[in-house]
C-alpha cells in the first residue's frame, strides 16, 4: 500500500467506529431508539440499563473490536511496505495512531445515526490493546479496580483515561517513547474526560448512577 493511500486508513478506522452496535441492539431486540432512553449513549453502559446484560456484553466486546480492528487493519496495510519497519517508524506510527482516532471520532460522531453516538470507551480499550496491548490491559485493570469499588462505571473510565497518558510513559520508557502514541494517550484523555463532562458534574453531586440500580 503506498504511502499516497495511506490516508485510506483513517477513512477505515472511521468506518470501523462508526458501526452503531449500541443502536443496533436496542432497535432490534427492545425496538426503541436507545439515543431516547437512559443516558442518551449508544455505549455499552447505557444498553446495560435500557436492554440487558447480555446485550450490553455483546455490544461492549463489539465496540473493544471495532478499535482493534481499525488500529490492526492499518498495521497490516502500512508495515510491509516498509514504513514502520526499519529506518522510519515515526510516520507510520502516525498513520496507525489517526486510524484509532478516526475510530473513535466514528464511535462517537456516527455518520449514520446524525453524529450522535457514544462515549468511546470500550472502542478506546480496543484501540489500545492494538498499539500496545500492555497498557490497553493496565487501563483495563485499573478500570475494573475502579468499578469494584465505585460501582460508577463513568468514574471507572475516567480515572483510566487520566492514567493513560502515564501507562504510555512507564511502558515504553523515556529513551523508546514514540511520541505519536503519547500524543494519543493525551487526546484520548481529552476525549474521554470532554465525553464524560455531564457525568463529572453528577459524579461531583453524588447523583451519578451506580451499577445495580434501577433502569433509567
Amino acid at each position: 500500500m503506498p504511502l499516497s493511500f495511506a490516508p485510506l486508513v483513517l477513512l477505515a478506522g472511521y468506518g470501523l467506529g462508526s458501526l452503531p452496535c449500541g443502536w443496533l441492539a436496542g432497535h432490534w431486540l427492545a425496538g426503541l431508539d436507545i439515543r431516547q432512553h437512559g443516558s442518551g449513549s449508544t455505549g455499552a453502559t447505557n444498553v446495560l440499563r435500557v436492554v440487558g446484560k447480555g446485550p450490553a456484553l455483546a455490544v461492549f466486546l463489539l465496540d473493544v473490536l471495532k478499535g482493534t480492528a481499525a488500529v490492526l487493519l492499518a498495521k497490516a496495510l502500512l508495515e510491509p511496505q516498509g514504513l514502520a519497519a526499519g529506518g522510519s517508524s515515526w510516520g507510520v506510527d502516525c498513520w496507525v495512531v489517526g486510524a484509532g482516532l478516526a475510530a473513535l471520532a466514528g464511535h462517537i460522531w456516527p455518520v449514520w445515526l446524525g453524529w450522535k453516538g457514544g462515549k468511546a470507551v470500550a472502542t478506546g480499550l480496543g484501540m489500545l490493546l492494538g498499539l500496545a496491548w500492555p497498557v490497553g490491559l493496565a487501563s483495563f485493570g485499573i478500570f475494573l479496580t475502579v468499578l469494584s469499588v465505585s460501582r460508577i462505571v463513568s468514574l471507572s473510565s475516567l480515572v483510566a483515561a487520566l492514567a493513560l497518558p502515564l501507562l504510555m510513559l512507564g511502558w515504553f520508557g523515556p529513551g523508546g517513547l514514540r511520541l505519536p502514541y503519547l500524543a494519543l494517550a493525551v487526546l484520548t484523555t481529552v476525549l474521554v474526560v470532554w465525553r464524560h463532562r455531564s457525568n463529572l458534574q453528577r459524579i461531583l453531586a453524588g447523583t451519578e448512577p451506580r451499577l445495580g440500580a434501577s433502569k433509567g
